[in-house]
């Protein structure tokens, strides 16, 4: 089991990085979800029949991981929100975005955060599709849905994205520009 554990950590580690870092932006979590990952597949592992690639499998499994813990978050943030007095004491995060620290060129820091307007589902279609570079049919074994819905959902997602990106652009003159992709 450890060589076939090694394996496949040397083999998509740095994928499910960063299909996690996308998913959730932020680098400690997306390490911390990676972990959850191999422990899930550590734990699940006799159970992979070899239907799908190791490659999907991995992906659904850290899918399911970040899934786990926006639902986790909701429920902690409702807690907070319920405890919190917002009148005394405004929370400011003052850690760069991924965005801001990773991207570079200003086309895709404008991608990345258009990226944010979309549903779960879409940018988790849209990172295996085109930074995962997964086929239609491999994103529906790791997303568990038909082929169809895939591409439904790719070119929704690819609308919303081109409508903030066409809203950003025409807003670029004057204001702040995360202010303006509401």
């Amino acid at each position: 089991m450890e060589a076939v554990f090694q394996q496949l950590y040397e083999k998509y580690h740095q994928d499910l990085f960063q299909f996690l870092l996308y998913m959730v932006r932020n680098r400690e979590l997306a390490e911390d979800l990676v972990q959850e990952v191999y422990i899930r597949v550590l734990k699940s592992h006799e159970r992979f029949e070899g239907k799908s690639h190791e490659k999907t499998w991995l992906f659904a499994i850290a899918r399911n991981t970040a899934i786990d813990h926006f639902r986790k978050q909701k429920n902690w943030k409702q807690k907070i929100l319920d405890v919190f007095d917002w009148n005394k004491t405004p929370l400011v995060d003052n850690m760069p975005l991924p965005e801001e620290v990773a991207m570079q060129k200003e086309e895709i820091q404008r991608m990345y955060v258009c990226l944010e307007k979309c549903t779960v589902d879409q940018r988790a279609v849209i990172i295996l599709r085109y930074i995962q570079s997964l086929s239609i049919s491999e994103t529906a074994q790791v997303l568990g849905w038909t082929e169809s819905k895939v591409k439904t959902t790719q070119h929704r997602a690819i609308q919303v994205l081109r409508r903030k990106m066409e809203k950003w652009s025409s807003r670029e003159g004057g204001g702040d520009k995360h202010e303006t992709m509401g």
